[in-house]
């Protein structure tokens, strides 16, 4: 009888736990829109809101002359074809399994720079035009991190596409998460951020979002 009754007792616990772990997945199936867009509507926030805070941080440095403004964008125009040159390769090289492991690996490695700082000394080394120096910083300072958020999106839209989840065969929605992301981060930090915080506690914050 003991034996019996100890048999019930893990027939009936096994069922439970597969009805558990089937509910829990139905539940992360049904999510998956919202948690896609989610993670996209923060990679584009960051995206957007470190090429204004790194700007900020180089200005005492190098002044804000046109050169230094155009470096700035040159340097983001580039690690952005180049994240975005990363995400077409590895979606089309690797299976998603292996892309996942690769982006997670990056994406820690970024964490090294973090919380994003510029020592005064790269100031003081300038002589001639600062192009150079500037691209050199940007590079050093927040060229991983800029790479890794710059490519999450078109990955981040590939693997939802393979998901199998009903919206997956239309996944623009996600744009929208995006753009919005991005909107937000270009109108909140001339009006909220920058008056309100300093580039210390920014540089901080931003890491943590990261």
């Amino acid at each position: 009888n003991i034996i019996t009754t100890c048999s019930v007792v893990r027939n009936r616990s096994t069922r439970l736990e597969k009805r558990l772990n089937k509910m829990l997945n139905r539940l992360l199936f049904t999510s998956l829109p919202a948690l896609f867009s989610l993670t996209l509507f923060f990679s584009a926030g960051l995206l957007f809101l470190v090429e204004l805070m790194i700007a900020k941080l180089i200005l005492p440095l190098f002044g804000g002359t046109p050169a230094v403004w155009n470096t700035c964008m040159m340097f983001f125009q580039v690690m952005l074809l180049a994240g975005y040159g990363y995400a077409h390769l590895s979606g089309t090289k690797a299976g998603v399994n292996r892309q996942i492991i690769l982006h997670l690996a990056i994406l820690i490695a970024a964490c090294i720079v973090l919380p994003i700082s510029i020592p005064r000394q790269w100031g003081s080394s300038v002589e001639g035009s600062p192009i150079g120096v500037i691209l050199l910083l940007l590079l050093v300072s927040v060229g991983l991190p800029f790479l890794v958020l710059s490519s999450t999106a078109p990955l981040l839209q590939q693997w939802f596409a393979r998901t199998g989840h009903p919206s997956a065969g239309d996944p623009y929605f996600l744009y929208s998460a995006s753009n919005l992301g991005s909107m937000l981060a270009l109108i909140g930090y001339p009006i909220w951020i920058e008056p309100h915080f300093r580039l210390a506690a920014q540089s901080r914050s931003w890491a943590v979002g990261y």
